[in-house]
């Protein structure tokens, strides 16, 4: 699936809508997972450009995220922000809402792999407030 830049958009796949404000999303797998009914993991990675961020959200989803390059700043309602550089990771449940998701830096992108383990069919991504 080929790359979009956004500003605002909203993206179907595998029945789950993706809404973001800013950045570039490519989808990398989606599986069912074999022995747990109902459910299925989807690969994909995100790229802020310089300032670039999403808006306060959430997955309904167990969430991994691993850090590719530059650094980003990840909190969950609740918890302290978290400023994340290359190698490192962040966990986001089921029930958290998402209130910072941002490129760390003014002036170099940053570019992150995530993985959702969800409900089959369901959203990946909602807006919260």
């Amino acid at each position: 699936m080929k790359n979009t830049a956004l500003l605002v958009l909203s993206l179907s796949l595998a029945g789950g809508t993706l809404v973001a404000q800013d950045g570039t999303q490519k989808f990398l797998l989606s599986k069912d997972l074999t022995g747990v009914p109902g459910k299925e993991l989807l690969m994909l990675t995100v790229e802020y450009p310089p300032g670039g961020s999403d808006t306060v959200h959430r997955h309904h989803a167990q969430t991994l995220v691993y850090v590719l390059e530059g650094s980003i700043v990840m909190q969950v309602r609740g918890e302290a922000p978290m400023t994340l550089v290359p190698g490192q990771t962040f966990y986001e449940a089921p029930d958290d809402v998402h209130v910072v998701s941002r490129n760390a830096s003014h002036t170099a992108p940053a570019k992150f792999l995530v993985f959702f383990v969800k409900d089959k069919g369901a959203p990946i991504l909602v807006p919260a407030k």
